[in-house]
């Protein structure tokens, strides 16, 4: 049978494991994929530990990890039409993607260009989508001054890369570690670090920032609202504390027309994924440790074998 990686109730590490599963049949509306790459990020852990997300349902246990993939399409559902068996896509799967099959809505599907490798597609849906939606959302004309509050992880990496291919000026809290990665993406770092943030920020920034992309949330987002109008601050982080201090959350529009869109970038050369390190469907855990540790440069993606 196919195997999955899941969570089996909310709580630490301890609660996940490989689960035997059915091959997802496909209804009206959805394609069966064969996964070939998966996208690891910061919520997948967030989860697990008992996040729920704005008008979510309970979760239902055993639930799968994973909300990014790229693979090949095994069936179409009943009457979809426009995706044929062998296609390669990418997207938001139903159900988790650390999988072997998953089921994709139509809807959330986009073919996967030949130049653009699994492991990159993967990465698409949740991190460069939302970089993409956060910087529309935001609207910066060029010459203007974005700060990203946690510059180093998947998304940040994403959104600066748009942010400067647009004309915007980035600057980026993230380690003292990772200062040569950030500078590499054409941003200013800033170490991260509540204590003193606003004077480093403005060392590095001394006209100011004309808004701000928070990807860290907590007391960070609170040492960042001091640094911008609260109109001019998104976060993908921390919605509630979004609220409290009159800030927004990023507006996702999780539509194929984006999915297009990025990759698009990709294969033009103007968004490199940074997929930094790989693992296999068997090394699961190890690959969301890494992540959930928070340490990671860019993005870990774990790979499905054919």
């Amino acid at each position: 049978m196919p195997k999955a990686y899941a969570y089996t109730r909310h709580g630490g590490p301890g609660t996940e494991a490989f689960i035997e599963v059915d091959r997802p049949v496909p209804g009206p509306g959805e394609l069966l994929v064969e996964v070939r790459a998966a996208g690891v990020n910061p919520v997948d852990w967030k989860l697990r530990n008992g996040l729920r997300r704005p008008g979510a349902a309970e979760a239902e246990f055993p639930a799968v990890f994973g909300s990014e993939i790229a693979g090949v399409v095994a069936e179409p559902g009943p009457g979809v039409t426009g995706f044929a068996a062998g296609e390669a896509v990418f997207g938001n799967p139903v159900g988790g993607g650390y999988a072997q099959y998953v089921l994709l809505p139509v809807s959330l599907a986009a073919r996967k260009p030949d130049a653009l490798a699994f492991t990159d597609a993967a990465t698409l849906p949740v991190a460069a989508a939302t970089a993409h939606d956060a910087v529309r959302q935001l609207a910066l004309p060029a010459g203007a001054t974005l700060l990203i509050n946690g510059v180093g992880g998947g998304v940040g990496v994403a959104a600066a890369q748009i942010a400067r291919s647009l004309g915007v000026r980035v600057v980026g809290t993230a380690s003292a570690a990772k200062k040569e990665f950030v500078e590499e993406l054409g941003a200013v770092h800033v170490p991260s670090g509540e204590e003193g943030l606003a004077e480093r920020v403005r060392a590095a920034a001394p006209a100011g920032v004309d808004a701000a992309l928070d990807l860290v949330g907590g007391p960070a987002l609170e040492a960042v609202a001091a640094l911008v109008d609260p109109a001019r601050l998104v976060t993908a982080a921390d919605p509630a504390a979004a609220a409290r201090l009159g800030a927004s959350p990023v507006r996702r529009a999780r539509t194929v027309e984006v999915l297009d869109a990025v990759a698009r970038l990709v294969v033009d050369g103007t968004l490199r994924p940074y997929v930094t390190a790989t693992y296999p469907l068997e090394r699961a855990a190890e690959a969301l440790r890494a992540v959930e540790a928070g340490h990671v440069r860019g993005k870990v993606v774990i790979e499905v074998a054919a």
